[in-house]
């Protein structure tokens, strides 16, 4: 048995994927009435994400199930003991990685939100599905929220928070991933300098596109 596909998490992550399919960017007021040039530099921006992700702080940007899934099984199949996740939104992928977490037999998941209301959100859906006790959520931007305070190595590491910040966010937490260690970045098209640096194989990694906006690496011995 698996704690994802059991109760009580299974129904809960039901029914935010049900809620997340009709509760969409694209149907967004603030969002739809962005001209597209505005909006892919808000996406592409390191200054600025601030005032894109204030607009979508209602909003839960989640993986969709396939990469939860993937997010399950990459935790499960490297033994994963220790996570760090950029980007928490509702906790729909936090709650992918602490259910793997359950599975492996404990561990510990690091994950920050700069959105309050979503702290809250993901807060209430890990004591939910009762898997709070490996979650430890911090609140604000995450190049400060990430600077120090860490677990001396991390297994498993998910990017899936402002884009452009990615090869930042790599940078804080680069020097304790374990050889071996998987980095899962979502729509890291948005992030042309993360997938240069991670597709370079002098920087110590190997590198895939894998479905149609995921970037798995590993990180090399």
């Amino acid at each position: 048995m698996s704690t994802l596909t059991t109760l009580p998490l299974a129904p809960l992550l039901e029914n935010l994927f049900r809620e997340c399919a009709r509760s969409t960017p694209e149907n967004d007021p603030a969002v739809a009435q962005l001209p597209a040039d505005e909006l892919d530099r808000l996406m592409h921006s390191k200054t600025d994400y601030r005032e894109l992700y204030g607009m979508l702080s209602d909003l839960p940007l989640e993986v969709s199930r396939e990469t939860g899934r993937l997010l399950y099984m990459l935790a499960r199949s490297c033994r994963a003991r220790s996570i760090v996740e950029f980007g928490t939104s509702f906790g729909l992928s936090t709650l992918h990685l602490a259910a793997a977490l359950r599975d492996n037999g404990g561990g510990a998941l690091i994950t920050t939100e700069f959105a309050p209301s979503k702290v809250a959100r993901a807060r209430a859906n890990l004591e939910t599905s009762g898997l709070m006790d490996l979650v430890e959520i911090r609140e604000g931007d995450a190049l400060q929220t990430l600077a120090t305070d860490l677990p001396e190595t991390i297994d498993l590491l998910l990017l899936d928070g402002a884009k452009a910040l990615y090869p930042d966010i790599l940078s804080l937490l680069e020097s304790r991933l374990i050889p071996g260690a998987l980095i899962v970045a979502d729509n890291a098209d948005y992030s042309p300098e993360y997938l240069t640096y991670v597709r370079t194989p002098a920087n110590g990694y190997l590198s895939v596109p894998f479905a149609e906006d995921v970037e798995l690496s590993l990180r090399l011995g």
